[in-house]
Parts: structure tokens; C-alpha cells; sequence
């Protein structure tokens, strides 16, 4: 097996939400309607989101920095059995990486203004990305074990299992 370099990344910003703890955020951007927060991107990056203001949803991709280690099973929010942890939207990863599609209300300067947050004050972004749907909207024939379970989405929240 080859061995693979360390890889390490530098923040380009901080998100900014209402949630100052993990406990109790919504799980994902679709049961976060109406949940405003900022992106406040680094001045040395602002420049780089020169057009990003005629997308009107963009991916966050950040570091789940509040994350303290990782387990390859784990036991996922909707779920009562434990899960690979590549088959799950968990936190707890042995690269702490989360992704979410928000909407873009507006661009001011090198802040970005948006809406359906469901990530922690404070966290490290990585990198943004626009959303298109022409790109990024797929068929989709299986959701593996959440078939059974993504009724409970409306109703589930953080509930601390992967910080405490």
C-alpha cells in the first residue's frame, strides 16, 4: 500500500451563525429554513468571490473543528444501530470535513450573507463553491439505511453525542 503525504489546509474565514454549541443544531440545511448567518472571508481572499453574488445557493465546505476524534462506526442522528461512518453525515471523521448548500441573500465587501445554517459559530471555512443544479441535482435510486429513517429529519437535531 502507498503511503499518502499528510495534507493540511488554512481556513480561508469563520462562519458565523446563532449556534455557539454544537448541541441542538439542525442536522441539515433543508430543516434550517430561515436561519441566517455570515461568512466573513479573509481580506488576502476577497478578491476570489468577485461573481460569486449571481449564484443564489453555494456550497460551504468547512472544518468540523469542534470534532475530538472519530470512530469508523458510529452511531448517526435518526438512527439507533451503529454505521460506517463513510455511510453517515457524522461529524466525528477521520477527516473532520462537513459540506452544506446555503442560500446566498447577498455580498457585502467580503462578507457573504446567508440563509438555512445549520453549522456552528465560529467554524473554519475551507472553500466555497457555487451550487448548480444542472451539476449537482442527480437521480438518485437508493439513501442505503436512511430509507427508513429520513421521515425523522423535520424533528432531529444535534443531540451533543459527537462532542461530548
Amino acid at each position: 500500500m502507498r503511503k499518502m503525504n499528510e495534507i493540511s489546509f488554512k481556513p480561508i474565514g469563520i462562519i458565523h451563525s446563532p449556534f455557539k454549541e454544537p448541541k441542538g443544531i439542525p442536522i441539515q440545511p433543508a430543516v434550517a429554513e430561515g436561519i441566517e448567518g455570515q461568512v466573513e472571508v479573509f481580506p488576502e481572499y476577497a478578491e476570489g468571490l468577485e461573481d460569486i453574488g449571481g449564484f443564489s445557493r453555494i456550497f460551504l465546505i468547512y472544518q468540523f473543528h469542534l470534532s475530538e476524534g472519530y470512530h469508523l462506526k458510529v452511531k448517526p442522528y435518526m438512527d439507533n444501530k451503529k454505521r460506517g461512518v463513510f455511510a453517515t453525515r457524522a461529524p466525528s471523521r477521520p477527516n473532520p470535513i462537513g459540506v452544506s448548500v446555503v442560500e446566498l441573500l447577498k455580498v457585502e465587501g467580503s462578507t457573504l450573507y446567508i440563509m438555512n445554517v445549520d453549522i456552528v459559530d465560529g467554524t473554519p471555512l475551507l472553500d466555497i463553491k457555487p451550487y448548480v443544479p444542472e451539476f449537482d441535482i442527480h437521480e438518485v435510486k437508493n439513501i442505503g439505511w436512511l430509507e427508513k429513517n429520513v421521515h425523522k429529519l423535520p424533528s432531529s437535531g444535534d443531540d451533543g453525542r459527537f462532542t461530548e
